[in-house]
């Protein structure tokens, strides 16, 4: 639901992956406009209502997303999808940080743009040397990345096993050059390695100082 910049690209970018897209926009010349640029099927009318997502065939769908510029359409409109269509996943954009508690509760996968900027720079600036590529389980897991130093590597030449680690910690593959490597317990990290593992954010800080000594 919803066919502005953000609906139109997101129809573009799933119709180019090879999935069949369906939008619902009120607005008469934003229908146009996407009829023309993608093979989607355009269905002008308001996604807030049962009609239209019945047109919609949004019980056969595998994802609603609602990505209007108001929060509370898009609250709607996924319940509806969700309680009455019983579509197994629901996608919502918020456009206020704040609501997206809200979002998350009723089972709606909140995403804001401006949460998401403050924590890409939260996590580069508050870090260290450990970037992290993906969050889990809504921010209850991450995936980082950690590049070890080239000289005075602390955790080098120490069997994995007796790293100590946190509990919470996997290392999940050490890039070693052109080569990926698979760690088992008995592995040994080398200098300039750079290794990535998921962990509990809270324990981020922990495993930069058992793999450098920072």
């Amino acid at each position: 639901m919803g066919g502005g910049k953000v609906g139109s690209f997101l129809a573009e970018a799933l119709e180019a992956k090879g999935h069949h897209v369906t939008v619902i926009e009120r607005n008469h010349e934003l229908c146009e406009r996407i009829a023309v640029r993608t093979a989607a099927r355009v269905i002008e009318g308001d996604g807030c209502d049962l009609r239209f997502q019945e047109e919609a065939e949004v019980d056969a769908a595998d994802v609603f997303a609602a990505v209007t510029g108001d929060d509370d359409d898009n609250l709607v409109a996924c319940q509806l999808a969700r309680t009455h269509f019983q579509v197994p996943r629901a996608v919502a954009r918020v456009n206020n940080p704040k609501n997206e508690r809200i979002f998350n509760k009723l089972g709606i996968d909140a995403i804001s743009s401006t949460t998401v900027i403050a924590q890409l720079i939260e996590e580069r600036t508050t870090v260290g040397d450990i970037i992290t590529l993906h969050t889990l389980k809504k921010g209850r897991l991450a995936v980082v990345e950690l590049d070890l130093p080239e000289d005075r590597c602390r955790s080098c030449d120490v069997p994995l096993r007796d790293l100590g680690l946190p509990k919470g910690c996997v290392l999940v593959s050490i890039i070693r050059g052109e080569e990926v490597v698979i760690p088992q317990g008995g592995s040994l990290l080398q200098p300039g390695d750079t290794v990535i593992a998921v962990t509990e954010p809270e324990k981020e800080g922990e495993l930069k100082r058992i793999l450098t000594g920072d």
